[in-house]
């Protein structure tokens, strides 16, 4: 006997409404994320059974209505269009059932089979507000299930319910909107053009009273649409004029107020039959409150400062902790590994292993700690609603750089990662905005440059100004993207600025299973670079560096013409060491077994396909500071920002590294000064976006153009930047 098909169920809601959280509820693992053909717009789908039935679920893109704007609104209302699902989980935030529902409203008109989920349902009852659950279920004509998504509360109830859907659809429209609504709707309506009945938004099929409303507002998508209709689409657009033109006579408002006047008259009239208050005391109200000093002109930014400080300390100081656990392991599996051979070995599997898979990867794994801290601090301020609060606070400041203040939540995206960022930026609408965003949301910070400053502010600077340097260049690359976005609006991206409306939710209590659900996802991301990118390029640094092997060593040359004495093993105690030196002849160098063995070392580097690389690019770097080693392991970063921390551990394990060493930062502390450090620093922040941002910026913006220029002028900008401080510094020290 077949299998019986999957009932396709999509889930719907507005931005904030918990619609993901209901999503991971529902389908537990069984998920994946793509994109949608030809847009960029993530398409994330799963699977789940219930009773016995296999149950197919789409999490449509989060949309604060069906309209024909933004990409994500385009595509949830042409996937419930073109191939409407048997039942539409409509995803509504219990604390501000005004707004929300305005949502659901739109979905009864596309003429889906809905289902009604009431999330954050505790959040409502703690603020006082009480529903009557049973009465809006049969005033509305379909299943009303309260949910709580963070906690995976109510989704035996929410299958149970969409099962109840999917068996028995709603059969009436009780969307009431007003006589004079309701006939202008029915006149549209019974002008579609019938015999096309199957293309998309045409046609007296379902969401046949969505078009006729779509059609009145002369939306553009719908009313090309109908002119492919020919004379009969033509004959509707005519009908749908008259009827605009009549509805905007007898109320003398605008078709867009109106329809948005009667939308709000149905919530507001159901609502009045379902509500109970066991008080006034709301969520809004609490809010309200809190923001008179978060949102402070005295205070908010100060305290949005300390917020971001706070984190950065935390990820500092508690990181160190599990940091050393870390590094003592892979030190701990290196000497293990590199046990097996005899000592003294130059095996070339002993070095790709030690050297390049242990202390490539082991060097950027390291930082996992400081990378989940960072996260962990971040998702907190997202969950409790106070990013959207220091989007508002920071609007004044990004309009006077002329960015839009919706710019400000990619860019703190960006401080996790740029990619992410970057697709981000389709919340802003207008297209200007959005190239300005996109082309300095590199600057910020991301979670891949952690690791950088996790090895350099160490070795630079002393413990009481490690948190205030990360802090410092973080708040660096916030005021050079303001700066380079003025520029970028005072010229090839001139034109006016869009006035700045966003939604503030209501403050939450952030729940331990969201946070660290998002400091998985995002650690892991981190993890599986570690495992593939930083790993291929490990591998391929680690042959770069190795190979090829010199035919002859200017080493054994000195030596045989006595230019260089290499000491027996047991003559190379401290006190001997200096003696023969002293009595060395002049020009003669004396040098221990082991100082041998590194020389070699640094001779292969500087012989192989990296050292020939690198001291290419040194007449170039030299005037920011740089020699050829780090000009190497600044090659191998445009893979993976992380990747510069690993190419430093392979350059300087094949090179001059010795046995009093105690890591990779102290080396570094001895043979370069702070201001190199701070020069570096400078250039790793601002230069060479890596390679999956400069492929996301050519996907986004739509042209390479975009993305050569991103990449092309920030690395302008970091070398002249990096170079002034170099020169300049190198005249006071």
């Amino acid at each position: 006997m077949a299998k019986p098909k999957p009932i396709r169920v999509a889930l719907a809601g507005q931005p904030n409404a918990g619609k993901t959280s209901l999503f991971n509820g529902l389908t537990g693992a069984h998920q994946h994320v793509a994109n949608y053909p030809g847009v960029t717009v993530e398409k994330r789908e799963g699977h789940y059974e219930h009773d016995g039935i296999s149950y197919d679920l789409l999490d449509l893109p989060g949309t604060y209505s069906l309209s024909s704007f933004s990409p994500e609104e385009r595509v949830a209302q042409d996937e419930l269009l073109t191939s409407p699902p048997e039942v539409t989980v409509v995803v509504v935030d219990s604390t501000t059932l005004e707004r929300s529902l305005i949502f659901l409203v739109q979905i009864i008109q596309l003429g889906a089979n809905p289902v009604l989920a009431l999330n954050m349902a505790d959040e409502a009852e703690r603020s006082g507000l009480r529903l009557d659950v049973e009465r809006m279920q049969g005033l509305l004509g379909f299943p009303v299930v309260e949910t709580v998504g963070n906690r995976a509360m109510g989704m035996v109830a929410l299958r149970e319910a969409v099962a109840r859907a999917a068996a028995s659809p709603v059969q009436e429209n009780r969307l009431v909107l007003g006589e004079r609504m309701d006939r202008a709707l029915e006149a549209v309506v019974a002008a579609l053009p019938g015999a096309d009945a199957d293309a998309p938004g045409t046609g007296t099929g379902a969401g046949n009273r969505w078009t006729a409303v779509k059609l009145l507002m002369a939306d553009p998508l719908f009313t090309d649409r109908m002119k492919e209709a020919r004379e009969a689409g033509r004959a509707a657009l005519e009908v749908a004029r008259i009827q605009r033109e009549k509805l905007e006579a007898d109320t003398g408002l605008d078709i867009a107020l109106f329809v948005s006047e009667r939308y709000y008259g149905f919530v507001d009239g159901l609502l009045k039959e379902v509500t109970r208050h066991a008080s006034r005391q709301n969520a809004r109200a609490v809010s309200d409150r809190i923001d008179r000093v978060l949102t402070n002109r005295v205070f908010g930014i100060p305290f949005f400062m300390v917020a971001m400080f706070s984190v950065f300390w935390l990820t500092f100081t508690v990181g160190e902790i599990p940091m050393g656990w870390i590094e003592a392991g892979f030190e701990a599996l290196g000497g293990w590994i590199g046990g097996m051979w005899p000592k003294g070995s130059e095996s070339p599997l002993r070095s790709l292993l030690v050297d390049g898979v242990i202390g490539g990867v082991g060097g950027v794994v390291i930082f996992l700690p400081n990378i989940v801290l960072l996260f962990g601090g971040l998702a907190l301020l997202e969950d409790t609603g106070y990013m959207a609060r220091a989007a508002f606070l920071v609007d004044s400041v990004m309009h006077r750089f002329g960015l839009h203040g919706k710019s400000f939540l990619p860019m703190m995206t960006g401080f996790g990662c740029t990619v992410p960022g970057i697709m981000g930026t389709r919340i802003l609408e207008s297209e200007r905005d959005r190239l300005t965003t996109m082309l300095v949301l590199p600057l910020m910070s991301c979670g891949a440059r952690l690791p950088i400053w996790m090895l350099l502010i160490p070795a630079f600077f002393p413990a009481p100004w490690r948190a205030p340097a990360l802090w410092l260049i973080y708040a660096l690359g916030i005021v050079v993207a303001l700066g380079l976005a003025k520029l970028l609006r005072r010229s090839i991206l001139a034109g006016e600025e869009a006035p700045f409306v966003m939604e503030l939710p209501p403050y939450r209590l952030p729940t331990l299973r969201g946070t660290l659900t998002k400091m998985g996802e995002r650690s892991w991301i981190y993890m599986k670079k570690a495992g593939t990118i930083i790993l291929a390029v490990s591998l391929l640094m680690w042959f770069a560096t190795a190979y090829p092997k010199p035919s002859t060593y200017q080493l054994d040359k000195d030596i045989k013409a006595g230019k260089i004495v290499v000491l027996k093993s047991a003559q190379a105690k401290s006190a001997q060491t200096k003696s023969a030196r002293a009595r060395a002849p002049k020009g003669t160098r004396v040098v221990t077994a082991a100082e041998a063995k590194n020389l070699r070392r640094a001779e292969e580097l500087r012989q192989s396909a990296a050292g020939h690389i690198g001291r290419g690019l040194e007449p170039l770097i030299r005037p920011m500071g740089f020699d050829w080693k780090i000009g190497t392991a600044l090659v191998g970063a445009f893979a993976a920002k992380e990747v510069f921390v690993s190419q430093m551990g392979i350059v300087y394990s094949l090179g001059e590294v010795d046995e009093k060493s105690k890591g990779l930062r102290s080396t570094l502390a001895r043979d370069y000064s702070p201001l190199v450090g701070i020069s570096l620093m400078i250039f790793l922040l601002i230069a060479t976006p890596c390679m999956a941002t400069v492929a996301i910026t050519r996907r986004e913006s739509g042209s390479w153009k975009w993305a050569l220029l991103q990449f092309v002028g920030l690395t302008v900008i970091a070398y002249v930047l990096s170079m002034l401080v170099f020169q300049i510094g190198s005249l006071f020290v």
